[in-house]
């Protein structure tokens, strides 16, 4: 990877800032694990890595799982903007994460549910309708109790 193309990466991950503020950026190091960084700052990292690979399949793991909602919304948009042209492969358990997907397969210990495009699976009641409902009513509740 150039560095154009690591700094490129650093600011569409929102990173760039957090690299900056590095005493020596050539002489700094990673903890095991990369226990200096945050959950959703190694995210955002490992998703900085892949950006100039311009690969045709993402696979993401549970990748929202541990970060908070303002990481959440900047993971979400880059691979929304950097990673239209691929196939998004994204195991999840957040509303949010999965939503706007093109297509989503509900599993069940293991067992194929329901595969089909999200609004289609929120018009009859599916086992995706449940918790997707259940986040916008709980999303609605907090948006009334701030007003």
């Amino acid at each position: 990877m150039s560095w154009l193309e690591f700094n490129k990466a650093l600011e569409k991950c929102q990173l760039k800032e957090t690299i900056s503020c590095l005493p020596n950026l050539l002489d700094s190091s990673g903890d095991d694990e990369g226990e200096n960084w945050s959950v959703g700052q190694r995210q955002l990292f490992c998703l900085g890595r892949v950006l100039p690979k311009r690969n045709r399949i993402l696979v993401l793991d549970e990748a929202t799982a541990s970060i908070d909602s303002a990481t959440d919304a900047i993971l979400q948009r880059v691979i929304r903007e950097e990673f239209s042209e691929c196939t998004v492969i994204t195991v999840a358990h957040r509303v949010p994460t999965v939503i706007d997907s093109d297509m989503v397969m509900v599993l069940s210990y293991g067992k194929l549910i329901e595969y089909d495009e999200p609004s289609k699976l929120m018009e009859r009641d599916s086992s995706f309708y449940k918790p997707v409902s259940e986040y916008w009513s709980n999303c609605n509740k907090n948006v009334l109790q701030k007003d």
